[in-house]
This record gives C-alpha cells, sequence and structure tokens, in this order.
C-alpha cells in the first residue's frame, strides 16, 4: 500500500463551473512519488460525514462552515486562508494519527487519489488493477475513446476499399486490428479492477453500474472483432492490384473457374449461381473465389446491418418528435378549448348586460 509522508494544501482558486465555488490543491508527497489532487470543501464535508458513520469522527475537526454570504466568503482571503490551513491540519491529522482505520479506509484513499489494492499486498504481488474509485472511470473513458479510433479505422478501411486504394484499406485494417488487440486486455483489468473496489469498500449498486459498463465494453469489442474478422475473408481485394490491369492472388482453380465463369461446352457462358437472370461480374467480384465472394457478402451485410441500425435510430426519434408534437397540440387544442367556452361565457354575460341596459334606458 502507498505509504504518505506528507500532505500540504499549497493554495485555491476559483472556478465558475457548474456554479462558482473554490477548490484547494492538495500535495501528497508519499515514499515513490508525489502528486496533487483539487476539493472543494463540500467533498472535505462527505468525507468527514462518511468516515464518521463507518468508523468513527476523525481525530480533528473540520473548519465550521461560514456564515457569510458566498460571494463575500469567495472574496474574502483572511477567510479562505483560514479555512485553507484548518483542512490541511484535518489531513494531517488523520495521516498522523496512531491508528491507521481512518487513512487507511477507502473513502480517505480515494478523496487522495491513493491506488487502493488488497491489504497486506507487498510490491511483488500488486496486480495492474489498483484503481481509485475516479482513475477507474478515467481508464474506462479513454477505452471508450480508443473504440471509436478502432471504428474510425474500420470507416476508413471501407472508404479506401470503395475507391480503390487497396493497400490503404488493408493497412487502417491491421491498424485496426492492432488497436483492438490491445484494448481487449485493458478491458479485463478494468473488471479485475472492479474486484479490488469491491474488496476496498465501494457500495454493492456503484459496482453493479460498473460492471454493466464493461459489460458493454465488451461487447462493442465483439462485435469490432467480428467486423476485423470479416475483412480477412476479402483480403483477396486487398491483395488485387490495378496497376495497368488486375493481378489476381489466392485465384479459384482453373477448372472451377470454368464452371463457374467461363463457357461451357454449348459456348454459353456458366451462371456462377443459381436462379434464372445472368450473373452481373463487376471489378470487385471478378477476382475473388468462393470464399473471397462470402467474406464480400458478409462485409456488405454487415454494413447494411449497420446503416438500418443508424436509420432505425432516426426513425425512433423521429417517432418521439411526432408523439411529443401530437400531445403538444391536444394540449393547445385543449386550451383554445377552454378559450372558446371562455369567450362564450363572456359573450353571453355581455348580452344579458345590454339587455338590462335597454331595459334601464
Amino acid at each position: 500500500m502507498t505509504a504518505i509522508q506528507a500532505v500540504f494544501i499549497r493554495g485555491c482558486e476559483e472556478r465558475t463551473t457548474p456554479k462558482i465555488h473554490i477548490v484547494y490543491r492538495i500535495e501528497i508527497q508519499a515514499h515513490v512519488r508525489s502528486w496533487q489532487m483539487w476539493r472543494r470543501y463540500s467533498e472535505f464535508d462527505d468525507l468527514h460525514i462518511t468516515l464518521t458513520k463507518s468508523i468513527g469522527a476523525p481525530p480533528h475537526a473540520l473548519p465550521p462552515k461560514h456564515q457569510f454570504s458566498l460571494l463575500r466568503s469567495h472574496n474574502n482571503a483572511k477567510i479562505l486562508e483560514e479555512r485553507k490551513e484548518g483542512l490541511e491540519q484535518y489531513l494531517r491529522a488523520i495521516v498522523s494519527a496512531k491508528d491507521d482505520k481512518w487513512r487507511d479506509h477507502f473513502a480517505f484513499r480515494d478523496f487522495l487519489g491513493i491506488p487502493v489494492g488488497r491489504q497486506g499486498s507487498t510490491a511483488q504481488n500488486i496486480p495492474p488493477t489498483q484503481f481509485t474509485s475516479s482513475s477507474w472511470l478515467d481508464e474506462h473513458l479513454d477505452v471508450q475513446t480508443r473504440l471509436r479510433d478502432v471504428w474510425a479505422d474500420i470507416h476508413k478501411r471501407d472508404a479506401l476499399s470503395d475507391r480503390g486504394d487497396v493497400a490503404a484499406s488493408h493497412k487502417s485494417n491491421v491498424n485496426a486490428k492492432t488497436k483492438l488487440a490491445g484494448l481487449l486486455s485493458r478491458i479485463g483489468t478494468l473488471g479485475k479492477g472492479l474486484e479490488v473496489l469491491a474488496l476496498a469498500g465501494m457500495n454493492e449498486g456503484e459496482l453493479q453500474r460498473r460492471t454493466d459498463m464493461v459489460s458493454r465494453l465488451q461487447d462493442d469489442c465483439e462485435k469490432l472483432s467480428k467486423v476485423v474478422t470479416i475483412a480477412r475473408h476479402t483480403s483477396a481485394l486487398a491483395r488485387a492490384v490495378t496497376a495497368g490491369g488486375t493481378a489476381v492472388l489466392n485465384p479459384a482453380p482453373e477448372s472451377d473457374r470454368e464452371v463457374l465463369l467461363g463457357f461451357r461446352d454449348s459456348g454459353k457462358p456458366g451462371r456462377r449461381v443459381f436462379g434464372a437472370s445472368e450473373p452481373q461480374e463487376t471489378d470487385v467480384t471478378r477476382p475473388l473465389d468462393n470464399v473471397g465472394l462470402m467474406g464480400l457478402q458478409q462485409t456488405q451485410i454487415q454494413q447494411q446491418d449497420q446503416q438500418l441500425s443508424a436509420l432505425t435510430t432516426i426513425l425512433q426519434r423521429q417517432r418521439q418528435l411526432g408523439e411529443a408534437i401530437n400531445h403538444e397540440i391536444q394540449e393547445q387544442n385543449e386550451l383554445l378549448e377552454g378559450l372558446s367556452n371562455d369567450v362564450d361565457l363572456v359573450s353571453g354575460k355581455l348580452r344579458q348586460a345590454n339587455r338590462e341596459l335597454n331595459r334601464l334606458g
């Protein structure tokens, strides 16, 4: 476990989002390295409440909340300095306490950004799954970003293939496979990291939420693996060279090609598929054997599925908009009907008043 040698609060600054507040810069010094964390007073307060409820009040009290207005406390240098010193004394009291129950608590270690792991683990036995709650989320976000990069490489591969730039298309596919291989191990590390966080005291609801997040990453990786694997079946396309003609590697046997593509004894061209219509050969399908054709078909089906999924999302959104518009129109109609009733009521009263006036006249 990381042993803290010293902790300081070196300064503070004002931030405006999501609303105006003050954050304090905490510097943590350990045996091997040092780092800093930014925390606001409300986070200190949450930590204090958690420690008090879990294992008892810490050895030092938090500086009290000021009775001044928010604006005055932000602009008052003396108030900020007093609070900074009080917060630093609070942290130092926990770090230097004889009883280590506060500084070893998950909430305190997470607050300072200390890697959490099994109690009593040695440096040699510590796995590369030591995350704090926040660093785990950072790693998850980075993996998501990398997955989007893999999708970008695949779309680039397909675009280059459509343009006939076979070498560049193959290179993009290789890049996608390389990136994907590294992400699979990182997703596994995220899953193991949750086991460590569970032992450190993370609540069941948050663990379940993060387990679902890992499952979604695994599903995305599985889909990407299929898309990248399908490209291997169409490698004949990537190996076709169109310099002054079409040079084909991995062609079908000549005897099979005569049956599939050539002419029969009758002099009529043979059909490539069963059916009444003549096959329509293209520059893309001509150099491929049966395996290559199957892979090309699977790739096109995959692309169509993705386009259909995108279209389905758009249609669902259009339906939601239509239902919202219909609901709004119904409400407007009800309001108009109420307004019409009020107008009729006022008109009746006006007619009655006119009749009374006529009698008086």
